[in-house]
């Protein structure tokens, strides 16, 4: 009976030892469905049943006033004749692909600098591009107010909108039922974060540093001196999604009450696709940070620290998470190659500005040696 007791509490010990190692060093990142039959049937503009029957009007995503497209029937048909390369020519199968998706909805800190804002939209869409066999690795940027045809209701919109949750499925695979329909690109898997997530994962490495040759600002959001500096996660967020930057004319001046009496005057060149260079730039930081963990373990207590600002899809395990990131500590960040696709702007009737393709994304990434020939 004694052997009994002691085998027993023996067993007991280490049971109660694994889950207090499970629940404190194992993340626990919320996960979403991302399932490749609903992607697929969102490609074909198939309703899903399953999907229809559970999800209410409530529940689904809105597009605020201020960002739907309300077109004209004619400028509906002038449009469909400039979106000649938004249907593919051939499908891109020879990479695994991760869509890393920044959606914008906002803590209350960021609602003080950046506004409050209804639903959610895809502010960063990357598709990180890791080639099968040579493992060279790819980052592919979609500008969010690409046009694109909504797989599900048939409308013309930004591509940010197609992260939306709808009777045709997800928010994820929604937004990658677009991405193949305009690419031939199949998303493998997906992980998510919003603007307090993004400040999370800076703050987390200490901040990251960012490098520029002009001192700039916007507002009271932020101020970068010219040079490198590091700076926390609140200032990068704001940096990355300024769309109107001004830079610092001559000397800075300050004066007796200790205000800023500079000249300043808007950067040129500012857009959408400024906001991408920046975004790029972050994630080339954080992959460098990599460098320093010396450990898995290390990384995966990264990751666990970071559980509350991560969705990433059902299908992606966290040691597989883990694996992925682990092997990007040797990447040699000179071979990594950064491209946009390739875009024209377009101006609406009422004079709002949209981005259309101006070549088939599979041409493109040939022409870039992306593509094997």
């Amino acid at each position: 009976m004694k052997i009994f007791n002691k085998y027993t509490y023996l067993f007991l010990g280490i049971l109660v030892l694994a889950t207090i190692v499970i629940l404190n060093f194992i993340p626990d990142l919320e996960t979403e469905e991302f399932d490749q039959e609903v992607i697929d049937d969102i490609i074909e503009g198939v309703t899903t049943t399953a999907i229809d029957q559970n999800i209410d009007q409530n529940s689904q995503d809105s597009i605020t006033p201020i960002d739907e497209l309300v077109l004209t029937e004619e400028e509906i048909s002038d449009i469909d004749k400039v979106l000649v390369f938004n249907e593919f020519e051939e499908e891109i199968t020879n990479f695994d692909v991760y869509l890393l998706i920044g959606s914008d909805e906002r803590s209350a800190e960021v609602a003080l600098t950046r506004g409050e804002i209804t639903g959610k939209r895809a502010d960063v869409i990357i598709l990180g591009l890791i080639e099968k066999s040579s493992k060279e690795i790819t980052l592919l940027s979609f500008p969010r107010d690409l046009l694109i045809k909504n797989n599900c209701t048939g409308k013309l919109e930004r591509i940010n909108a197609a992260y939306s949750k709808n009777e045709c499925g997800g928010r994820a695979e929604n937004l990658a039922a677009a991405i193949y329909s305009i690419s031939g690109i199949r998303v493998t898997n997906f992980a998510s974060f919003d603007f307090e997530g993004f400040e999370e994962i800076i703050d987390s490495v200490d901040g990251i540093e960012i490098c520029v040759d002009k001192t700039q600002r916007e507002g009271f959001s932020f101020e970068l001196q010219e040079g490198c500096q590091t700076v926390n996660g609140l200032t990068t967020l704001n940096w990355v999604v300024s769309r109107s930057t001004e830079e610092l004319v001559g000397e800075k001046l300050i004066d007796n009450q200790g205000n800023d009496v500079s000249e300043w005057k808007p950067m040129p060149g500012v857009s959408d696709l400024t906001r991408i260079e920046r975004q790029q730039y972050v994630v080339m930081q954080l992959i460098n940070e990599l460098k320093e963990f010396e450990s898995v373990n290390e990384l995966n207590s990264f990751i666990k620290a970071l559980e509350n600002s991560f969705i990433i899809d059902e299908n992606l395990s966290i040691n597989k998470a883990v694996e992925i990131l682990w092997t990007f500590r040797n990447i040699d960040l000179n071979n990594v190659q950064k491209f946009t696709t390739p875009v024209n702007y377009l101006t609406l009737n009422d004079g709002r500005q949209v981005l259309v393709l101006n070549d088939t994304i599979y041409n493109f990434l040939k022409k870039n040696s992306v593509l094997n020939s």
